[in-house]
């Protein structure tokens, strides 16, 4: 092994603890924290008053506007395959 290889080695094993160690702490805090104690709750507190759960109150620039229709983005495979291949 050259200086090279060990230097490599030693910066990817010491990269490897260091975001080990730290995905394990954070982890950690989340059980002590209870953030893992309430799922429900948690995915509805990004909604408020102004924006009730389950309806949409944004739209796609340009898109005529109905009152109680829900915008839809025009196809973007108008010939029906998708770029990938269908997959």
């Amino acid at each position: 092994m050259t200086a090279v290889d060990v230097a490599l080695f030693v910066n990817i094993a010491g990269s490897l603890v260091l975001f080990g160690g730290a995905a394990v702490l954070a982890l950690g805090w989340a059980f002590r924290a209870g953030q893992f104690e309430n799922f429900d709750q948690g995915s509805k507190s990004i909604f408020g008053p102004d924006e009730p759960v389950g309806e949409p109150t944004d739209e796609f620039p340009g898109a005529p506007h109905e009152p109680g229709a829900v915008p839809r983005a025009e196809d973007p495979h108008p010939s029906g395959v998708p770029a990938s291949g269908g997959r």
